[in-house]
């Protein structure tokens, strides 16, 4: 063994800090981005929002030339932090970058009242039991309980403890408890704090009247065979005619087996589309959408301070690093922008058929195929099209939605999958509902269409899109 120097030359890949804030802002959502610029705005005390009057203040295309000398003195800027530790003449580049200055003005807002008296929380499930419960006649040992079981009832209204664990819970008697149980079930909504669907479409069929009908009978007895559609097995064992059968069925399709359901917290996701795809004269044009998202500029007061003159050291190191970090954002955010522009006129290339005439006419396409034609990676295309939705005359797709696998067909190119699942969408809303077709005649109809797919295949895109099957589907009156 002995001690010796050597020299290695190697060559290795570092991300730094800023390649990895822009990889990261290239794979975020739009909201996520706009939620990252906020932060990054509220931290970094040389970046602030451009106000709507001072881009007013200018023509606009004035100020598209400046916005293109940004850019270039960024990527100047940047490039040259990169090649040299030389320190960069801030006061210069600033003064190339300064806008216009604007005068501002006031005005005064008409009073309004304060959110707190105009919002109002929407009550839940167990709020609204709650306050049936403190306007009932029960007494506070029984509130008690009472509280306890509505404690337990699930966002769909169904009871989720049993007895023995109320008892156990709560320290009262089984006798005591099935009757506070009863009060609560009479609460509204009416099937609520029930333990099963059978239970549950009990109490509904009670606050009907229909409890000692033929209603009930059935929801008591037959309800597994109302889901095979055994209708004429109901009638025999009831002793009725089939009209009459189909009549309480009729009812009891009509009543809510989730009776929680207008009190869950399901909020709607709205989805606001990064891109706009719209067909002017014969031809395409991608927009995209800028709303809502923050235009970033340089603060003037760190600009006046540098122009002012700024005594090297701590001061000035930290003018610098926080509008360093500031012009890598705004060029990180040019930059995701320009990706996904050009992502955006790639897919338009390829899946042109379906701008043109919709899902059925979506092309087999791989994140290959994109990467290659703009001179990318395809795990940047895939960041690009996670997330991010753009707006047709067909709908608002995820960018996603259009890479899919091909699927052979007789005599001409592969098919998209989601192409075959559409067509799989229109045979069944144009089937006959009280003849539903099979999953095996679905595949022979496609196969007359020219696509060969197998009936477990027709079996997962179904079960895919939500549709049932042949039995569940077929409509009994």
């Amino acid at each position: 063994m002995d001690l010796r120097q050597t020299l290695k030359l190697t060559q290795q890949l570092v991300m730094t800090p800023q390649l990895q804030q822009a990889i990261k802002l290239l794979q975020m959502s739009r909201l996520e981005m706009i939620e990252t610029i906020n932060e990054e705005m509220e931290i970094n005390p040389a970046l602030e929002e451009t106000m709507e009057q001072e881009e007013s203040a200018e023509p606009r295309d004035k100020d598209a030339e400046l916005k293109e000398k940004v850019m270039d003195d960024i990527t100047e800027d940047v490039s040259s932090m990169n090649a040299s530790e030389k320190e960069i003449d801030w006061e210069q580049y600033l003064e190339s970058y300064s806008s216009t200055e604007y005068t501002s003005t006031s005005y005064e807002r008409e009073e309004a009242p304060s959110y707190e008296n105009i919002l109002k929380s929407r009550d839940t499930l167990a709020d609204h039991l709650r306050w049936q419960m403190r306007v009932s006649h029960l007494n506070d040992r029984e509130r008690s309980i009472a509280d306890f079981i509505i404690g337990n009832i699930a966002d769909d209204g169904y009871l989720k403890a049993t007895v023995e664990e109320i008892v156990e819970s709560t320290g009262a008697g089984v006798e005591e408890i099935e009757s506070v149980l009863a009060v609560v079930q009479e609460f509204d909504p009416v099937g609520v704090a029930a333990r099963d669907l059978n239970e549950c479409l009990l109490k509904q069929a009670k606050y009907l009247g229909l409890e000692d009908s033929l209603v009930g009978d059935i929801i008591r007895y037959h309800l597994p065979d109302i889901e095979k559609r055994k209708l004429s097995l109901i009638a025999k064992e009831q002793k009725v005619s089939m009209d009459e059968v189909v009549a309480a069925v009729k009812v009891i399709s009509e009543m809510e087996p989730r009776p929680g359901r207008d009190f869950s917290d399901e909020t709607v996701q709205y989805i606001t589309p990064d891109l706009y795809v719209y067909k002017m004269d014969g031809e395409y044009v991608i927009v995209q959408n800028d709303e809502g998202l923050p235009r970033l500029r340089i603060s003037n007061y760190y600009r006046s301070i540098l122009e002012k003159g700024v005594k090297k050291g701590d001061a000035k190191e930290y003018v610098q690093e926080k509008i360093r970090s500031a012009l890598w954002l705004i060029k990180s955010i040019h930059q995701r922008q320009r990706t996904i522009y050009k992502v955006m006129e790639s897919i338009l290339k390829f899946q042109r058929d379906f701008f043109d005439r919709g899902v059925e006419h979506l092309k087999p396409l791989v994140l290959k195929d994109v990467a290659e034609d703009i001179g990318m990676h395809e795990s940047t295309i895939s960041r690009v099209t996670n997330n991010k939705y753009v707006h047709t005359s067909h709908g608002i797709f995820e960018l996603k939605f259009f890479f899919n696998s091909g699927i052979g067909r007789q005599g001409e190119g592969d098919i998209a999958s989601e192409s075959v699942k559409e067509k799989i969408r229109h045979i069944v809303s144009g089937e006959n509902p009280r003849k539903p077709l099979s999953d095996q005649a679905i595949v022979d109809l496609l196969k007359e269409a020219g696509i060969n797919i197998a009936r477990r295949t027709v079996t997962k895109y179904r079960e895919m899109m939500g549709i049932a099957s042949s039995s569940k589907r077929k409509k009994l009156f």
